[in-house]
């Protein structure tokens, strides 16, 4: 079933800010940062920032908003923008899948208390929808986003792409061909594409390519042919020039192992292991943390 989309909703903050900081450089072994979010069972935002030192480094985790959902409510959870207020609290906005329904999820909160509604529906016909994501491409002359495309996957292995235009979901496409996909993030936004990268049930690690024109066709590379089917969760985030900062959690070992990733260029791409993250990841469902229009240009 292809998704309804009843409603429209604006875009929510294009100003560049951020409460989780990185740092760039061209090597792929730079100290960059990426912010990891969850969604704990009791239905909190957290974050906690994990550093690409070797082995990696992880900061206090800490409780971004107490009671955003209902328990259990959200099974599904694109990145989530996050803006500093400038005085004292943050602006969150993304778009989060419960049951059937996909939702528009903003708030502001302040230590950790949200305030009004963190929900609005945007449509039904969401049930058979295992994963979720937003591109928003800002170029790097630019001083506002002048592209944004939602993507998500059914559990058939049909990948879909929706543009948004004045805050109205528009011009589906789709392609067929991933149903061995486990788990996907993106790693490269521009003026002509989007990249995810995605490991297998096999243990293959695979770049999909996919350019903004229509007919929507996915261009696929491998990269590993093995060993990366542990991970239910990948993260990414710009680091460096062309590298990626890459964070696969293993939801049956509660545990994150980090690599430093050069550009993404099929089986010829650089990967180096910084090892295991300290502490534990319990929670059921993780996300990144992403300051709106930020560049990804892993491939």
């Amino acid at each position: 079933m292809v998704p309804i989309i009843k409603q429209p909703i604006a875009a929510a903050v294009l100003v560049a800010a951020t409460m989780v900081p990185t740092t760039a450089s061209a090597a792929p072994t730079a100290n960059c940062a990426l912010g990891v979010g969850s969604v704990t069972a009791g239905g909190d935002h957290t974050a906690q920032v994990v550093v690409a030192t070797k082995p990696p480094t992880a900061r206090a985790k800490e409780t971004t908003a107490k009671d955003v959902y209902a328990p259990g409510q959200i099974r599904v959870s694109a990145s989530m923008n996050v803006l500093d207020d400038g005085f004292g609290g943050v602006n969150v906005f993304g778009y989060v899948i419960g049951g059937s329904t996909l939702y528009a999820s903003g708030y502001h909160a302040t230590n950790g208390v949200h305030d009004g509604a963190p929900l609005a529906p945007i449509g039904g016909g969401w049930g058979s929808f295992v994963s979720l994501e937003e591109a928003d491409y800002q170029g790097p002359t630019q001083t506002h986003i002048t592209r944004r495309n939602t993507y998500a996957l059914r559990n058939d292995g049909t990948l879909f792409r929706w543009t948004l235009v004045n805050g109205a979901w528009r011009y589906r496409a789709s392609a067929p061909g991933f149903a061995a996909v486990k788990t996907m993030a993106l790693v490269s936004k521009s003026a002509t594409y989007d990249t995810f990268v995605a490991t297998t049930r096999g243990g293959a690690l695979y770049t999909i390519h996919v350019p903004t024109s229509t007919p929507m066709k996915p261009v696929v590379k491998r990269v590993r042919s093995s060993t990366w089917q542990g991970f239910e969760t990948l993260l990414a985030q710009k680091c460096g020039v062309y590298g990626t900062f890459l964070v696969g959690i293993d939801h049956d070992t509660n545990s994150a192992y980090a690599y430093a990733v050069g550009r993404f260029n099929g089986a010829s791409t650089v990967i180096q292991g910084l090892g295991k993250i300290p502490g534990t990841f319990p929670d059921a469902l993780y996300f990144r943390w992403k300051d709106p229009g930020a560049p990804l240009t892993g491939e």
